[in-house]
């Protein structure tokens, strides 16, 4: 007994009239090249088809414009949290504004004088 071949549905034949099949030849260097790049933004074969014919350049675009502000915000996070951590600063005598610590001078000023008013580690105090 021979097997019936399947009917499809009138939507399928709809469907593959408005979304053919593209397929062709490329040098084997270009395929994984192809593959490579793929595979590094994230986009499907179609998303690669596309951005190749100039459909979806505003979405690579937008992509890399997200990926630069991303990258931006997390250095200036992480500035803003190593600044927090590490920014020496004292108030000035006349005016009451904070200072920064930032020349050569200002350093071996307040080095002096923490050695000669005895300051040290918290733990060195205990005997």
């Amino acid at each position: 007994m021979a097997k019936k071949k399947r009917k499809n549905p009138p939507s399928r034949g709809k469907y593959d009239q408005n979304n053919p099949v593209v397929s062709f030849r490329v040098k084997r260097k270009d395929k994984d090249r192809f593959i490579a790049i793929r595979e590094k933004l994230g986009m499907s074969h179609g998303d690669v088809y596309k951005a190749g014919l100039g459909v979806i350049e505003v979405k690579v675009r937008a992509e890399e414009e997200i990926r630069q502000e991303a990258y931006e915000e997390g250095q200036l996070n992480g500035y803003e949290l190593a600044e927090s951590e590490y920014k020496v600063t004292y108030p000035c005598s006349k005016c009451g504004k904070m200072i920064e610590v930032t020349t050569e001078g200002e350093k071996k000023a307040i080095r002096k004088f923490m050695v000669e008013n005895g300051w040290h580690h918290g733990d060195c105090n205990n005997p």
